[in-house]
């Protein structure tokens, strides 16, 4: 499972660019050991094709677009730590709270830390890595990224041309972020480490500069005897940032209503879909046009029909089913010319009684018949016990086909 981690430039940078101007930031594309397997500065719109085939997408605000605070909060579940946070951290912004987005981390010695960002700068974070395909996205300060030694300040400079964003970390809990705007390259690293020296007066500080601006650095802080033992200086790189993305506890996304959980690559799949989509298109339309065949030729041979039995029987003038009214005339034709018909009383009781005898059966044992809607209902007495799986046989002889609603009672049809 590859990530991809993104260090943005701060909200003020890209402020100051003029409109359309490609945002460029440092990269690193991970393996799922945490192998960096590419790295680089490139415009946020050149990584499409990365953030599309990572699994995740880990972005590092700049420490000075999020705030950091310590504060004492009461023992609350998530849900209601969450409605509650506005009001407990109001007194200590100087913005709207509705304006922000908040997360809290886990309580530290009765305080949390929370992270507070600008709401309308994520949004446009989130909005640019889905519009490049990002499924996942984690956003996290950058000054909880660094490593931390106890009694030891950390700090990091990224440099996004003439400005410099400056990310400290002053304890395990608590880190804080500077804006540097360079006038003079070559005076930079003066500025930086005065300012880093202004914020962390006294402890050690381990100060990691880009590989290209280690000599410069080294020369500042050898210039300065006082700094030369108190600041260690230490070329970045992308592992670093990478362990400490992935141990950060503060993921400001979800205080923004997207999940950063595991969610389904559908990207894979998007050809076998769309194969199986056509598939069911075609069957859709070719079982259409058989049944509009079929329904033709449903209408087709209803008109044969209607013109046989109109060529038959000029004088009908109301057709409904032809198939049945020919059944009837043939019938009465039948019965006219004194034949009889397979389900008329007579051929039916007859083939009965003679199916009844054959199987067997006495003539005492059957109380009455009648005969209604072209079948035989035949009453048996009380007691008598018939079986219909051995009178099937005889049934069968005569085309008759039988049936016991209940015990005493059989229904005899024609077979024909």
């Amino acid at each position: 499972m590859s990530t991809l981690y993104i260090r943005l430039p701060s909200k003020a940078v890209a402020d100051s660019m003029d409109a359309g101007a490609p945002m460029y930031c440092h990269f690193a594309l991970a393996s799922a050991s945490g192998a960096v397997e590419r790295e680089g500065v490139a415009a946020l719109s050149e990584l499409s094709e990365a953030a599309g085939r990572a699994q995740r997408v880990v972005v590092l605000l700049a420490a000075s677009d999020v705030t950091l605070l310590r504060i004492k909060m009461p023992p609350l579940s998530g849900a209601r730590l969450k409605a509650a946070l506005p009001n407990l951290i109001e007194d200590h912004l100087m913005s709207d709270p509705a304006d922000c987005v908040m997360v809290a981390g886990s309580s530290v010695d009765g305080l949390r830390t929370v992270a507070v960002v600008q709401r309308s700068w994520l949004e446009i974070v989130a909005k640019t890595l889905t519009g490049l395909g990002a499924r996942r996205m984690s956003a996290v300060p950058s000054q909880l990224c660094l490593p931390y030694e106890a009694g030891t300040a950390s700090a990091a400079i990224t440099e996004h041309g003439a400005d410099i964003d400056v990310a400290v970390r002053l304890s395990e809990q608590d880190g804080i972020g500077l804006p540097i705007t360079a006038d003079q390259p070559e005076l930079a690293p003066v500025e930086v480490i005065q300012s880093v020296c202004a914020v962390v007066p006294h402890s050690p500080i381990i100060l990691y500069v880009p590989q290209a601006r280690v000599n410069d650095y080294q020369e500042t802080v050898g210039a300065v005897p006082a700094l030369d033992g108190r600041i260690a200086l230490h070329a970045d790189n992308w592992p670093r940032w990478i362990a400490g993305a992935d141990k950060n506890p503060l993921d400001l996304m979800t205080g923004f209503g997207m999940s950063s959980g595991p969610s389904f690559n559908w990207r894979p799949w998007r050809w076998p879909f769309i194969l199986a989509a056509a598939v069911l298109m075609i069957n859709a339309i070719a079982l259409n046009i058989d049944w509009l065949r079929a329904e033709r030729e449903a209408d087709s041979l209803r008109m044969t029909m209607v013109q046989i039995y109109k060529s038959a029987y000029p004088k009908e003038t109301v057709i409904v089913d032809p198939m049945a009214q020919m059944r009837q005339k043939y019938a009465a034709a039948q019965r006219e010319s004194g034949q009889i018909a397979p389900d008329d009383f007579v051929a039916l009781a007859a083939a009965f009684g003679e199916a009844w005898g054959s199987a067997g059966q006495k003539p005492q044992s059957i109380a009455g018949i009648e005969y209604r809607e072209r079948s035989l209902s035949v009453k048996l007495k009380p007691g008598t016990s018939v079986s219909l799986e051995q009178m099937q046989p005889a049934l069968t002889a005569q085309n008759l086909s039988v049936s016991q609603p209940n015990s005493d009672v059989l229904q005899v049809r024609s077979g024909k």
